[in-house]
């Protein structure tokens, strides 16, 4: 979902509050329905920018653990 909404141009953020069950009452849902996570989109301004820090890539090597 978030690699198409960046391909239809659009900004996200995401948010992963714990605990998550006040949304579920928000949005009143059954008990048994669990959110885990909360993703706003839109249209970035014209002079956003991305930061610095969010450029700067780990290597793979230090991210991840091959079999």
């Amino acid at each position: 979902m978030l690699a198409a909404l960046h391909e239809a141009g659009l900004a996200t953020l995401t948010h992963t509050p714990s605990p998550m069950g006040f949304l579920r009452d928000i949005c009143r849902r059954p008990s048994d329905e669990k959110p885990v996570m909360v993703i706003v989109a839109g249209l970035p301004a014209s002079d956003a920018t991305v930061p610095m820090h969010a450029l700067r890539k780990k290597p793979l090597d230090r991210i991840s653990s091959w079999l």
